[in-house]
């Protein structure tokens, strides 16, 4: 790909458009856009731009496209697979200026919010007025437009479903600059292909998301959390089809293990309820009144008595829940602290398969002489999987890593999974997906890129390419 590198006369055309006090290049540009969360890949931008509305979008989009340059959007930089990194260089967009909540249509139950906005800011917002924006992924800094491009899941997706299913409508720029709505209020809509679906998951491939509009739910009344330990996780995941099967509806199933409970604990300097168990489930019920969670909770708790748990902590106050999820929230942080670097396996499973896969990369820790360490979504399947350097020179980490993905990737196949779940393909799961489907589906989501991007110049040599 022949892109061209920006010359003195692109940086004044991209002042004259911003000010120059929105445009950066060179050591005015922070280490910290080469990379995103995990930083398995880094790369400048030879220009980074902060955009402020969606015609500042569309001018820069109109001029990279008019003069063949690659360009790269970048949110809070939470990403793990390197999807925001500017790879060809060109010119980055940063979008986290855009933050305004637009409306709240409590008619239509939804929110209309700029690209910016981040996650956490969403679910304040609606539940200090009594809605509830369902999709929680564990990055909570994240912004809306990141999730929306990630399709991010999060702990409440077994009930609720993953950030598709909330996003009612886009206004996005296509790369020639062009700027289109896709989707709106309506409930429902078969007029033509769902340009809206294609978009979210496309990880700023297909177009830039410079609006928003979220469909909300009223807010639950009651929530209340379960800990659950088990004698071994074999136990603990056999369980969860039984649950799902008994139409107690949990809004979150979630799986851990011992040695990530300590990590955590060590990392927050606060003790867990319990970490006497090799494993854990932990669930929360929500509803619109007490004696509709307690039904829904008993019926569970009895159920994963009868299966071998070992005992069932209700948390049923805010301090309590608290103590459990803040845990949860910060496995991922524990675990990067525990050791020099990792990398993740961010695959999907069928649910029943969950304990087959874990104990298979227990397996590889004895195979390849490396610590691994998982937690995940047992309600649907998705695991999170870490391999952890530790001592390891350049040299042993990347052939070792190499080595024990490709181990991993094939296993997930083998048990009918996928490479994703919800962290996305980006930069460095391109390999895996290219083993993971056929000449025929690849060629198809190629295609799909051209056509929204001829000249290839939005966001380059990621996902499908």
């Amino acid at each position: 790909m022949n892109y061209k590198k920006l010359d003195t006369k692109d940086v004044n055309h991209l002042i004259e458009l911003l000010g120059k006090e929105r445009v950066y290049t060179g050591e005015n540009i922070s280490e910290d856009y080469s990379h995103d969360e995990l930083g398995g890949i880094s790369a400048m931008p030879e220009v980074m731009v902060e955009v402020l509305s969606t015609k500042d979008v569309s001018d820069v989009m109109k001029y990279a496209y008019d003069n063949n340059i690659p360009v790269v959007i970048r949110g809070s930089g939470t990403g793990l697979v390197g999807a925001s990194v500017p790879i060809h260089g060109g010119i980055m967009i940063n979008m986290t200026r855009m933050t305004k909540i637009r409306e709240l249509d409590e008619n239509n139950l939804t929110l209309t919010v700029e690209p910016g906005v981040m996650l956490m800011d969403i679910a304040k917002y609606v539940e200090e007025r009594d809605f509830f924006y369902p999709p929680d992924p564990g990055e909570k800094t994240a912004t809306i437009a990141g999730n929306i491009n990630t399709n991010a899941g999060g702990m409440r997706a077994v009930k609720y479903g993953v950030t598709r299913d909330y996003v009612r409508g886009l206004e996005v720029v296509l790369p020639n600059g062009d700027i289109m709505k896709v989707g709106g209020k309506v409930v429902k809509n078969s007029s033509g292909y769902s340009v809206k679906d294609m978009i979210c998951g496309s990880e700023g491939t297909l177009a830039v998301v410079t609006e928003a509009t979220l469909k909300l739910l009223p807010l639950p009344k009651k929530v209340i959390s379960l800990l659950i330990p088990f004698p071994n996780l074999d136990m603990a995941i056999s369980t969860v089809p039984k649950i799902i099967k008994s139409k107690a509806a949990p809004t979150a199933i979630e799986f851990m293990q011992r040695e990530v409970i300590l990590a955590a604990e060590k990392f927050l300097d606060k003790k867990f309820p319990d970490n006497s168990s090799d494993a854990y489930l932990l669930l929360s019920f929500d509803g619109n009144s007490t004696e509709e969670v307690e039904r829904n909770y008993d019926t569970v708790a009895k159920l994963c008595l009868e299966s071998g748990a070992l005992d069932v902590f209700i948390s049923d106050t805010d301090e309590r829940k608290q103590s459990i999820w803040s845990a949860r929230g910060a496995f991922l942080e524990a675990v990067k602290a525990s050791t020099s670097e990792i990398d993740e396996c961010d695959v999907c499973v069928p649910r029943d398969k969950v304990a087959d896969f874990i104990n298979y990369t227990n397996d590889l820790q004895k195979q390849f002489d490396v610590r691994i360490r998982s937690f995940g979504h047992a309600g649907d399947g998705n695991l999170h999987v870490y391999v952890l350097r530790d001592d390891m020179n350049d040299e042993e980490w990347a052939k070792k890593l190499g080595d024990v993905f490709e181990c991993m990737y094939e296993r997930a196949r083998e048990l009918e999974g996928v490479v994703s779940g919800e962290h996305g393909i980006g930069f460095a799961k391109r390999p895996y997906m290219f083993e993971q489907y056929d000449e025929s589906y690849m060629t198809l989501l190629k295609n799909i890129k051209l056509a929204f991007d001829p000249k290839n110049i939005l966001n380059p040599g990621k996902v499908c390419q």
